[in-house]
């Protein structure tokens, strides 16, 4: 059982890191152009996709960051256990942000409802449809980069699934031009102008549902919550089989999938703590592990 969480990082890793950033980047430069696109010509559909962008953009930023500062942290001590929650922090924090910017793009929309705006249609199109080219590019990108993993078994399960997470963020992007540009569109041809700031309400609570989902998924992390209950059954049934009895257990996350665990429990003969550790070696993701072992005799 590991008691340090330490990472190794290969040049495939450097690899996908890099592609990962040239990602980042080309989303950076159409968020920014979407954005201030959306507010020179009127467009809400513009600007929901282009603040849509930025979630994601963040998500990459953060599991960059992460990455970078885990591996130039990996040996300091003054993390007791490890630099996992970084990129939780992280997550939590653009959440929060990113909550506030729904909320305002909610309320404009509305009032676009009942005053309004001129629609520089042409212009919008124009940039909805490069927003959806980058978005294409940035997908092809990340495919071969999901590619070469089937050909290099070593590399890190936890790191693999961050980069499909990132390749369905920007799958979401797409879907999200191509919807802003059918409203764009439509709005031309029929004159329907309601429906682009129905795009701002629907591209609001597109944002909404993502960042609930990360605040629920780091809250619990950042909280120390009890693992669930199924993971600690199974560490229990492993103590009780290798002849133990768990008197006291606390398991909590420390990183998006590691965790720390502290047992106490009571030995049917004179096992040891080495001899408990063994019996939960299995359990790979409990990278922080304390026992405390009393014998009945």
């Amino acid at each position: 059982m590991n008691c340090t969480d330490k990472t190794q990082f290969s040049m495939f890793d450097v690899k996908n890191e890099q592609r990962t950033k040239f990602v980042l980047c080309l989303t950076l430069i159409m968020m920014i152009v979407e954005i201030l696109s959306g507010y020179l010509f009127g467009s809400m559909a513009l600007l929901a996709d282009g603040w849509h962008m930025g979630t994601h953009a963040a998500a990459f930023g953060i599991t960059l960051y992460a990455y970078h500062f885990a591996k130039k942290n990996q040996l300091n001590r003054e993390f007791s256990y490890g630099t996992g929650k970084v990129s939780v922090l992280g997550g939590y924090t653009s959440a929060v942000a990113l909550g506030a910017v729904a909320l305002m793009m909610c309320v404009e929309s509305v009032e676009r409802f009942f005053h309004p705006q001129s629609i520089q249609f042409n212009e919008s199109i124009f940039v909805a449809v490069i927003g959806l080219t980058v978005n294409v590019i940035s997908m092809l990108i990340l495919h071969d980069h999901d590619h070469d993993h089937d050909h290099d078994h070593d590399h890190d399960h936890d790191h693999d699934h961050n980069l499909r997470a990132a390749y369905f963020h920007v799958l979401a992007d797409a879907i999200t031009s191509v919807l802003a540009i059918i409203a764009l569109l439509v709005g031309k041809m029929f004159g329907w102008y309601w429906l682009d700031p129905m795009m701002g309400i629907v591209g609001a609570f597109v944002i909404s549902w993502w960042v609930i989902g990360l605040v629920k998924q780091t809250s619990p992390v950042l909280l120390d919550k009890q693992i669930e209950q199924g993971y600690e059954q199974s560490v229990k049934k492993a103590i009780e089989d290798a002849g133990g009895m768990i008197r006291d257990i606390h398991i909590w996350r420390i990183s998006a999938k590691h965790y720390a665990a502290s047992l106490r429990i009571q030995a049917e003969t004179c096992q040891d703590a080495k001899y408990f550790r063994q019996a939960l070696s299995h359990f790979d993701t409990l990278n922080h592990l304390t026992l405390e072992v009393n014998s009945r005799g």
